[in-house]
Formats: structure tokens, sequence, C-alpha cells
């Protein structure tokens, strides 16, 4: 608890708060639901996203609704905030029970993700809206580049636009392979255009493998260059 407050920079009032926060499902089970992160996790999501929408609406007055969103979707994914997670070392925190041993990185990618939302959620309740947006501030700051408001924030919806736009048939998704153990298993599909294959991607998910298709479809199809959308493909 005392390394989970210092990366907070905040000295908790309610030290169950924290306590909570720090605590996954699995090492409470039996008890209330308020014994673990995730009452905080539902509460530090739309904390953490209003606080964001809030900063990149100050920030980039030039920016349209679209830019706005795919930026503040890449900072609030699971994949940036379990990177943030790790890098601020919160899987040193977390509290898991028995049955989550052996789910390895899957397991912790998702508790990273969920431990920094219910973080978000205590020092909110604790300390107030300043408290949780200075941390947000500190911490995913570096994390912001501007030219991810150029990606797709959705790959799958935007591939079927481009493709639609250019007089095509939806794009549609095949699961070609699976593989790996069945608690961390790898999915992989490939992307369809007319019934061609034009992208193939992996994934800890079907929808991670579809996603991941889809992004190498807008590549090969010339929609985007190394995930930057180009504009001349979009009329």
């Amino acid at each position: 608890m005392n390394r989970a407050e210092a990366i907070c920079d905040h000295t908790f009032s309610d030290r169950d708060l924290l306590r909570s926060a720090i605590t996954h499902p699995s090492a409470v089970e039996g008890q209330p639901v308020s014994a673990s992160y995730e009452r905080l996790e539902f509460l530090g999501d739309s904390i953490l996203g209003s606080i964001v929408a809030l900063a990149l609406f100050k920030a980039y007055p030039n920016f349209d609704e679209g830019k706005l969103t795919r930026l503040k979707v890449s900072l609030v994914s699971g994949a940036t905030l379990s990177d943030v997670g790790l890098e601020l070392g919160i899987d040193k925190c977390i509290v898991f029970g028995a049955s989550e041993t052996g789910t390895g990185a899957r397991g912790m990618h998702s508790a990273l993700e969920n431990v920094y939302e219910s973080l978000v959620g205590a020092m909110y309740l604790d300390g107030g809206w300043d408290v949780a947006e200075a941390f947000i501030s500190r911490t995913l700051k570096p994390h912001l580049a501007t030219e991810r408001a150029e990606h797709p924030s959705n790959p799958k919806s935007f591939l079927q636009e481009c493709v639609q736009g250019d007089r095509f048939d939806p794009p549609a998704y095949k699961l070609v392979d699976t593989s790996g153990p069945a608690h961390a298993p790898t999915f992989t599909a490939v992307a369809l255009v007319d019934g061609i294959r034009r992208g193939r991607g992996t994934g800890s998910s079907k929808k991670e493998a579809e996603a991941a298709a889809a992004l190498d479809a807008l590549e090969r199809m010339g929609y985007t260059h190394n995930g930057v959308i180009l504009k001349k493909k979009l009329g």
C-alpha cells in the first residue's frame, strides 16, 4: 500500500479505498464486491475519460471531433494504460488470489489497466478532481503524440468506410488459426475485401486479431501509411 501511495503521489485519508483499488477480485472471493477494484474501476474509467477529454479540448482548439476522439482513444486504451501501469510499477502492488496463478502476461495486462483506472477512482473519492487530474496528467502526458490524431481509432470501421467509398463490398473477417495454451491463446484472422485476402493479424482475442487484420489491410490497400491516415484516399 505504501508503494501504491507513492506511485499516486497522494496520501490517502481513507486507506480502505487504496486497499480495494489494488486488490484483484480473485483475492477476495466471497467477500463484498467493494473489497476489490471492480467498482472503483467503473468510476475511474468515467473520471479518466472526462479528464482526458477536457484536457484535449483545451489543448487542441483547432482539432475537430474526429481528431480529438482518436487522441482520447489512444490515451485511454487498454494497451496504453497497461504500459503506463508497468512503467509506474503498479504490477508490484496488485494483490492477486491463487486462482489467477498461471494466467501470465495476459492476466497482468488486464490487471494493470484495471488498477490504473481503479486508482483514479480512489483518488477522486479521497482527494477530489484535482488530485485525480494531477495523476492522469503526470502519467499520461508523456504518451501523448499528436500524430495519433491521424490514426484510425477503430480500424474495422475505418476500413469499411474506405472500401465502401471505393465501391467495394464491406470487408469480412475469417479466423484462420488458434495457437498457444488454453489460458493464453493467440488468434490469427484475415481481412477479406471482395473475397480477396487483404490483411492478416494476430491477437490475444478474436476481436484483437480482426482489428490487427484491418490495420494490415488499410496499409496494404493504401488507405494508411505507417498507421497514419492518407487524406487523398478519403476524398
